[in-house]
């Protein structure tokens, strides 16, 4: 049985201002209706695997969650990490998990943010490896390259080829001779033209046992801090929480270092790591530019998404993300990006230097800045969503949307009270000891330091304004007594 181990960590910051730390590129839709998440999901359809297994942060549990849902797979699995430490541990607690469970599945391990745009290539390569990872090799995925990039690693190959059973044949796969790291320009020329050389995809397919065996012999502590921190896992309907103290312990370190290259290094002819050549239209998506390579594009070579209007304009990518028109006349080569709180203009050259722009607004002194590196102006919670219309130093007015059955934590505030008005929809409110039914143009107010919950009772989205007023009006300040979502 094939087990997709998809790993959904990363800020995505490249992608900034559309990727943001609490809702990264991974669960955006970038290239159609899909989000990329999803897209990964969707072409594992024709494999003999199971569900998916996800690894992500406590801060987007409910957002991959919901995707899930989405497709069909309520009881699909998803570990959360306490805090990222690479693919290494986080392969790791795949892998325990399933030995928990009393299986030893092979691991397809996958990156949630990569663009495919021929699946079916993708799934004959995984085919392709399956028999050589049920011989006990640790397979990669090597993707041919298509043109000179200095912004992959690479895999190096031997002339030894592999059959599918794992000995030497006439198909299947290549030993691996080494993993480089990205190269200059004059050196990717060199590489690409040796014609032993792939792109390094990050994808892989090992035998849970077989990388935990590796792992003991290569990265103890990896393994060590991985097993403490499963042992005492707390698990519940959706989510398995990996136990934080011991996890922080763990090293941070990718599977290429911790297994991959200390076996490729041997020299004793022991070397079990393999190459296979996976030729499927991939690109990693890591920046504006390579959005723009993978997207439908016009006459001109623009790509556009939203209320766009173009004059004049040629190879440009502009995405409105709102309700905005955005129109651009006369410019060539430009990444455009509007959204409801900030506006990204870069020539395609430059788009690299946006995390610097996102490192410059995690250190600046202003919380509003600060804000926009990780939260969009509409922030999704597993009841609904909120979006701040407006704010000032003493008040902060949100649109509030609650799913029909959902409802908010039972909670206080030490230095905000909060106006709620119900635009539609139907509101039970709980405030101090009393409940009160609200319908549409009535409302409330919730004094500071007043226990309180929402909760929609009806059939329809519940739509209300919430005015807050206070000293400080932070998210962090929220004491929850009780709360179905398992929030503390």
């Amino acid at each position: 049985m094939i087990l997709p181990v998809i790993l959904c960590g990363g800020s995505g910051s490249r992608l900034w201002p559309l990727s943001r730390s609490k809702n990264p590129k991974q669960f955006l839709s970038l290239t159609g209706d899909s989000t990329m998440l999803q897209d990964t999901i969707a072409r594992l359809k024709g494999l003999n695997c199971s569900d998916p297994l996800l690894i992500c942060g406590e801060d987007h549990r409910f957002t991959a969650a919901e995707q899930l849902r989405q497709l069909g797979l309520d009881q699909g699995k998803v570990i959360l990490e306490p805090a990222g430490r690479n693919t290494a541990p986080a392969i790791a607690l795949a892998a325990l998990h399933a030995k928990a469970e009393g299986l030893d599945p092979l691991l397809l391990v996958l990156a949630a943010d990569h663009v495919i745009t021929q699946p079916a290539d993708f799934r004959a390569a995984v085919e392709q490896a399956t028999p050589l990872a049920e011989a006990g090799k640790l397979v990669t995925f090597g993707i041919v390259a298509t043109g000179l990039e200095t912004g992959y690693g690479y895999i190096k190959r031997s002339d030894e080829l592999l059959d599918t059973s794992g000995e030497q044949g006439q198909s299947a796969g290549y030993k691996v001779d080494q993993f480089v790291e990205k190269p200059d320009l004059a050196t990717a020329e060199q590489y690409v033209a040796s014609g032993h050389y792939y792109w390094n995809s990050g994808m892989f397919l090992i035998r849970a046992s077989r990388y935990l065996a590796e792992l003991k012999i290569h990265s103890s502590e990896i393994l060590a801090a991985c097993e403490k921190s499963m042992a005492a896992a707390v698990v519940d309907t959706d989510f398995i929480r990996a136990e934080k103290e011991a996890f922080l312990a763990c090293p941070d370190d990718s599977i290429d270092y911790a297994v991959m290259e200390p076996l490729c290094s041997k020299a004793d002819g022991s070397n079990s790591v393999v190459v296979v050549p996976m030729d499927c239209g991939w690109n990693d998506v890591g920046s504006w530019s390579a959005l723009w390579e993978v997207s439908e594009k016009d006459a001109a070579g623009n790509a556009c998404n939203g209320e766009v209007m173009l004059e004049d304009t040629s190879n440009c990518y502009v995405r409105a993300c709102g309700d905005k028109l955005v129109a651009a006349i006369g410019v060539e080569d430009l990444i455009v990006v509007d959204t409801d709180d900030a506006l990204l203009v870069s020539t395609k050259e430059h788009v690299q230097k946006v995390k610097d722009i996102v490192g410059r607004l995690k250190s600046d002194k202003r919380k509003s800045m600060q804000a926009m590196a990780s939260n969009h102006r509409k922030v999704f919670r597993p009841w609904g969503y909120y979006d701040s219309i407006d704010f000032g130093e003493r008040f902060q007015v949100k649109r509030i949307v609650v799913n029909p059955g959902a409802q908010l934590s039972l909670q206080m505030h030490h230095h905000r009270a909060e106006h709620w008005i119900v635009v539609s929809g139907t509101a039970l409110v709980t405030k101090g000891d009393e409940e009160i039914l609200l319908a549409e143009n009535q409302s409330t107010y919730i004094p500071l330091g007043v226990t309180h919950r929402l909760y929609n009772p009806g059939v329809l989205p519940l739509e209300m304004i919430e005015v807050q007023s206070g000293s400080y009006l932070g998210e962090d300040d929220i004491v929850r007594f009780e709360d179905k979502y398992g929030r503390g």
